[in-house]
């Protein structure tokens, strides 16, 4: 068999020519294609979610231009804000010295409360780049912000097409607390790992739904909800035909948050030494019972700030958007698990309200049957309402960094 173009011996008056290929041109073409081929369809899949992406820097720009006005006027770092603040400092804290190697008995404060993927990475970027340890959370969370933008105009574009998988974009860039997106917290991070774990569920992707769910379970404590979503519908695929991949999958999406639970239980030498930090975050699951105590205190006994009506009003829009997700019809199973147990996490949590609006960040899903409602709406209408909703987003955010007192 020949190896290569066939030469001709060089002749009197001809150059050399180069020493001809010893790797047969069927297996040079085949080591080239699949690589051109992946490059096409990433171009090609960026071409046409490029509208959502632009819609999505605008409406998170819009939002940064607000603060920094803002925080001008009232004599703030806008920097200090968006990558050092609140629990920015914690993860950046953990980056540079690591986790607590014992329980204590102070209340709110043990670190192995909060998840280690994105310590790792500002550690690792810290390494590698010449830049401050809260540029690089940043930078990851603005990075990962597009990163979950995509994926969720994956979905939506799958689902119901491209107006409504932009709209999906659109209102997940406009929710009041979208802010965080784009602070040195774990939202952006996690979602866009939710994202496009419930997408490659979504197209039958069952390995990389399994392993981009485990990554989720060592973002946040709410990754549970990402592996049930995974592993419960891969699960009831195999009851229907046997799937290796799909098995892979189901039993790859736990071991994320199962590993850093056992890790922390080992840590501690206690096997709910995970729980028991919780605990001394009075972070405890009672069904929903500490969420109404709240909400009677803060609107019979006090006199409720705006930004904790704010997050009332997301809590009780989530559990409405949630029936209408299931009475409904049409969503997918995985994307009803993982919205429904995250909203049933958020809710039944016995632990402090006022981060609650954000912990239902990632809940993209729960913004379906809003923008198919906008989808069928004219033009100008729709624009009316995208815009009216970034402006309020703009000025939640503004509100919930320097009027606010706590953290977001």
């Amino acid at each position: 068999m020949p190896y290569g173009p066939l030469f001709p011996l060089p002749g009197p008056s001809d150059a050399p020519t180069a020493a001809p290929s010893r790797v047969p041109a069927s297996r040079r073409a085949r080591s080239a294609a699949p690589r051109s081929a992946a490059r096409r369809r990433v171009l090609s899949a960026l071409r046409h979610a490029a509208p959502a992406l632009l819609v999505y820097a605008a409406v998170r720009a819009l939002g940064v231009l607000v603060l920094a006005v803002w925080a001008r006027r009232e004599h703030r770092g806008l920097w200090h804000l968006l990558a050092e603040s609140w629990d920015c400092d914690w993860y950046l804290r953990i980056a540079a010295h690591g986790y607590a190697d014992t329980l204590g008995h102070a209340f709110d404060t043990n670190n192995l409360a909060f998840f280690p993927l994105l310590p790792l990475l500002i550690r690792a970027g810290d390494a590698l780049l010449p830049a401050p340890r809260g540029g690089v959370g940043l930078a990851i969370a603005v990075g990962c912000s597009f990163l979950a933008a995509w994926g969720i105009f994956k979905i939506g574009d799958r689902l119901h097409g491209r107006r409504a998988g932009a709209l999906l974009v659109a209102l997940w860039a406009c929710l009041p607390v979208s802010l965080v997106q784009w602070m040195g917290y774990t939202e952006s991070l996690f979602t866009a790992l939710a994202a496009w774990s419930l997408y490659a569920v979504l197209t039958g992707r069952w390995v990389w739904a399994g392993a981009l769910a485990a990554l989720a379970g060592v973002t946040r404590p709410t990754g549970i909800a990402v592996a049930a979503a995974v592993s419960v519908t891969a699960l009831l695929a195999l009851r229907s035909r046997f799937d290796a991949r799909a098995l892979a999958g189901a039993l790859l999406a736990p071991l994320g948050w199962l590993a850093y639970v056992g890790w922390v239980g080992a840590r501690l030498g206690r096997w709910d030494g995970y729980f028991a930090v919780q605990r001394l975050w009075h972070n405890e699951w009672d069904g929903g019972i500490g969420t109404l105590r709240w909400m009677k205190k803060l609107f019979l006994v006090e006199r409720p700030q705006l930004f904790l009506v704010m997050v009332t009003i997301v809590l009780f829009g989530a559990l409405l958007l949630y029936v209408m997700s299931l009475t409904g019809g049409g969503q997918p199973l995985p994307l009803l698990v993982f919205t429904g147990l995250l909203v049933a996490i958020v809710l039944g949590s016995s632990g402090v309200y006022f981060p609650r609006a954000r912990f239902l960040l990632p809940g993209f899903p729960l913004l379906l049957p809003v923008a198919l409602a906008l989808a069928r709406l004219r033009t100008g209408a729709m624009v009316a309402v995208v815009s009216g909703a970034a402006l309020a987003s703009a000025a939640f955010g503004g509100h919930m960094l320097l009027v606010w007192l706590g953290p977001p």
